[in-house]
């Protein structure tokens, strides 16, 4: 488990994993090469199958059909192996984001689609959403202790979608992105990592009323056609 949690944090005087996947995600990333992605693959398999503690490289290089002496050249330390499965997962989660609220119509609809979105990606992901399921007491000290960079990444993610409403004209320009995109972080996590006994998570429908009954309004009222 603490390879999971210094792989969300990672060393203090250097960006998080989650600060760089969304950096990647904004800026496109280049793709991996066929051996890497291979591994990737198979480690991600081989830890939502028996988990990251029971997991070693050779089961690794077995599981991708190479040598461990091929593992071992792409990735120095099982530990470095974990934090690339890690940045890879959280990567797709803000690519897909992206894609899911490409279709909704006005930003109020986007803020919904982005919340279920988030809450949907992170709990279905075999990996993420299983450590959370599974250890929730070792996952929530990684998202606090860290001097609050873990949530910073994704505000940084959600403020600069917002950012780019009030750029279009879709959000007024006295609307505090940041301080709207910390609010909706917060809430967002507080799903995530406290089991809710009022809203069912599972239930699509519910979790997008209660985003646009609660969410949307921090946007203000939409901002005034110019005459």
């Amino acid at each position: 488990m603490e390879p999971v949690l210094s792989a969300l944090r990672g060393p203090s005087d250097s960006p998080s994993l989650l600060e760089i996947a969304f950096a990647e995600a904004v800026e496109g990333a280049d793709q991996d090469d066929e051996i890497v992605t291979r591994l990737l693959d198979a480690a991600y398999e081989q830890f939502c199958r028996m988990g990251i503690k029971r997991s070693t490289m050779a089961d690794v290089a077995r599981l991708a059909g190479v040598s461990r002496i091929t593992v071992y050249r792409r990735f120095a330390t099982k530990d470095v192996l974990v934090e690339q499965v890690v940045r890879r997962e959280f990567r797709r989660y803000f690519d897909q984001f992206i894609v899911d609220i490409q279709g909704a119509r006005t930003v109020a609809d986007r803020v919904v689609l982005g919340f279920a979105s988030s809450l949907r990606a992170i709990r279905h992901n075999p990996l993420i959403g299983g450590l959370l399921a599974a250890e929730p007491d070792a996952v929530v000290p990684s998202m606090t202790s860290d001097g609050g960079r873990t949530l910073a990444a994704v505000r940084q993610f959600v403020a600069e979608r917002l950012r780019r409403e009030q750029q279009a004209g879709t959000v007024a320009d006295d609307v505090d992105v940041d301080l709207v995109a910390e609010m909706m972080v917060r809430v967002s996590a507080s799903f995530l990592v406290i089991p809710s006994h009022v809203i069912d998570l599972d239930d699509e429908e519910q979790v997008c009323a209660v985003a646009r009954r609660f969410l949307v309004p921090m946007l203000g009222p939409p901002p005034r056609a110019h005459s």
